[in-house]
């Protein structure tokens, strides 16, 4: 299935079910992380507003970093420590991070100058994160906890996608 038409939502949590049921049918029958996390990246970018990047960077438990994964924007950071900018400390502490002004966040990472805001939330297996969904906006504020819940359920459908397919180095 191929998404090309703007979503018809009449609320943003109208908004968040219809993108969930899109990227649900989006990834269903595919086995491959890669190529789902693919059309899950670019399934957010087409339909969120106001956003410059989004993608996802996995886990390297070998060197206790994130890589980088599949992503729509500009290129981007390849490697980020845990611990380190926003992506970093939500896997530290294993919880999602919403920054209204990335440029007040301690050790936030620029990949993008033109990013103002984030949101970056944990992909986890059994207790685990093995990445992380990271999405910046070009506009301080542009996240809010109604887009936290509603992209926390996009990330679930990430975290199934590696669970069909989770590479060795993650296991």
């Amino acid at each position: 299935m191929f998404v090309t038409e703007r979503l018809q939502a009449t609320s943003k949590d109208d908004f968040y079910r219809q993108l969930r049921e899109q990227a649900a049918h989006l990834v269903a029958g595919e086995p491959n992380y890669i190529a789902n996390l693919s059309n899950l990246s670019a399934l957010l970018m087409q339909h969120l507003s106001d956003v410059n990047w989004v993608g996802f960077y996995l886990t390297d438990p070998k060197r206790d970093e994130l890589v980088l994964g599949p992503f729509q924007g500009l290129p981007a950071c390849l490697r980020i420590p845990f611990g380190r900018g926003v992506c970093g400390k939500a896997v530290a502490e294993k919880r999602p991070l919403l920054v209204a002004d990335v440029h007040e966040f301690p050790g936030h990472i620029a990949c993008d100058s033109a990013s103002q805001s984030e949101v970056v939330i944990p992909l986890m297996q059994r207790g685990v994160v093995v990445g992380v969904l990271d999405i910046d906006s070009p506009l301080k504020s542009r996240f809010d906890n109604s887009d936290l819940l509603g992209l926390e359920y996009c990330a679930k459908i990430a975290e199934q996608c590696l669970t069909a397919d989770i590479p060795e180095a993650l296991a």
